[in-house]
């Protein structure tokens, strides 16, 4: 089955304790939470001391996205905080390698992510091989108001071929602007952790999550991940 990750940057911050806990009802399978250092992206958004406040609100695994410069300094402190889950930017790093080995060591899952104006080329097998996730940026990072990017799904299936013809355990993760409208090409062009923002705060959260579900489950080609 494919994953659902809430994006916590949508949710409503007066009641984050609440929004956690519905995801959890409607049946999410990550929290995904964007960290933002001003630097790598032009916006601030949770650190260590908000994530450690909300990690007794839900039992859901964190999938920390790290738009941070530089985030090997940080990961030891973001696995004690709660994350499960640590994505890093392959433009972020003077070290890819190093940095997911050293994620990886502290007992969770590591992930590379691209965006959209980096080639798949630059990962290397190594680099792959370090992988739990790769995650495809289908926006520019830390910005408002885009759309889904011309491409993304040919950037999708690259990939999926790439990671299958060497024989990985790798997972693909799509992050920007996905809707109701287009999961199920994402999906089918070889995703399985969609990250979703607006398309499920928007509305009726729990049934978001329920109709986004169904969507993935049915728009897998083999009618299930």
């Amino acid at each position: 089955m494919g994953k659902l990750a809430p994006s916590l940057l949508e949710a409503d911050m007066r009641f984050l304790d609440e929004e956690l806990k519905r995801m959890e009802r409607a049946g999410a399978d990550y929290v995904h939470i964007d960290v933002m250092d001003g630097m790598f992206v032009p916006n601030l958004a949770f650190g260590m001391r908000e994530i450690r406040s909300i990690r007794p609100s839900s039992a859901l695994p964190f999938d920390v996205h790290m738009m941070v410069q530089e985030p090997i300094r940080f990961v030891k402190r973001m696995k004690e905080a709660g994350a499960d889950v640590i994505t890093v930017h392959y433009e972020a790093c003077t070290d890819l390698v190093q940095t997911l080995r050293t994620i990886r060591g502290l007992g969770i899952r590591a992930g590379i992510v691209l965006n959209p104006d980096t080639s798949l080329g630059v990962l290397s097998d190594v680099m792959l091989a370090q992988a739990d996730v790769v995650q495809l940026m289908t926006v520019r990072p830390g910005l408002e108001g885009q759309r889904f990017l011309p491409g993304s799904i040919e950037r999708i299936q690259a990939l999926r071929k790439r990671i299958d013809d060497l024989g990985l355990n790798c997972e693909i993760e799509t992050d920007g602007k996905i809707s109701m409208e287009n999961v199920q090409e994402a999906v089918a062009a070889g995703a399985s952790v969609i990250v979703s923002g607006k398309a499920l705060f928007q509305g009726n959260l729990e049934e978001n999550i329920q109709r986004m579900k169904r969507l993935i489950e049915e728009g897998h080609p083999k009618g299930g991940l």
